[in-house]
């Protein structure tokens, strides 16, 4: 079964719905107050027909997720977490890796708004891992250098 059937299959029976997260720091997508994050997140969730709930607002320290945590800790009663942008998951690969294996081992799926990205199996994770390595990449201006390298060394 393809990502996208597990997904479909999820808005069939949308018994739990889906908790929005947004937050108060600012990303690489600019600082949206929470109320805009949370029409975002509603936007997404009705075209999708996904069941919204209410969001959850991760506090404005820095790298801090005691929000996301515990809706992590509670990700059985929901069928998914849809977060305003997929930026606002930590820095540290493993740790993203480590909230991808808790969501998709209770069952769920996570989403992106603003990126209009969902994660529902493994083959997701490495689209996102993609997308956050390029961000990263360019954020750091390293990315004509791994152009470079890749162009030198050939591919693989």
């Amino acid at each position: 079964m393809s990502c996208q059937q597990v997904l479909r299959n999820k808005q069939v029976s949308n018994a739990k719905g889906y908790i929005g997260y947004n937050g108060a720091r600012p990303m690489i997508t600019g600082r949206a107050p929470q109320h805009i994050q949370n029409l975002v997140i509603r936007d997404y969730c009705r075209k999708r027909t996904l069941a919204f709930k209410l969001s959850a607002s991760e506090y404005a320290m820095p790298h801090c997720y005691m929000m996301l945590d515990k809706l992590l800790d509670e990700i059985a009663s929901h069928d998914g977490i849809v977060m305003y942008s997929m930026f606002m998951l930590p820095s540290r690969r493993q740790r993203r890796r480590d909230i991808y294996t808790r969501i998709l081992a209770a069952g769920a799926s996570l989403h992106a708004a603003v990126e209009d990205l969902s994660l529902s199996c493994g083959q997701d994770v490495e689209r996102w891992e993609d997308i956050l390595s390029v961000h990263t990449l360019t954020l750091n201006n390293h990315l004509p250098d791994a152009l470079q390298r890749k162009h030198r060394d050939g591919p693989g």
